[in-house]
């Protein structure tokens, strides 16, 4: 059981990463049209467009990825709660 919850954690840590090179690489001018651009654009925007639709973006500001971000590390802290209890049983 612990195996499976590893294999989630460590799956939801390099999403994490992904989102943050995602993030990162709207400030470089083209990186997004390249071809890894476009494999992250395919991977994270299902995952952010709900958010962006929820929260609007402040002036120039989008700040719905760190919305994205902050429910994703808790998803993992809630997801290390929940082996932590099975596994004291």
């Amino acid at each position: 059981m612990d195996l499976i919850f590893d294999i989630l954690s460590k799956l939801l840590n390099i999403y994490f990463y992904a989102l943050i090179i995602y993030i990162l690489m709207s400030w470089v001018p083209n990186a997004r049209e390249s071809s890894i651009g476009r494999l992250l654009e395919a991977v994270c925007e299902p995952y952010l467009e709900p958010f962006r639709k929820i929260i609007p973006p402040l002036g120039m500001i989008d700040i719905s990825p760190v919305v994205a971000i902050f429910l994703l590390r808790f998803a993992d802290q809630g997801l290390r709660m929940v082996q932590n209890l099975l596994t004291s049983m």
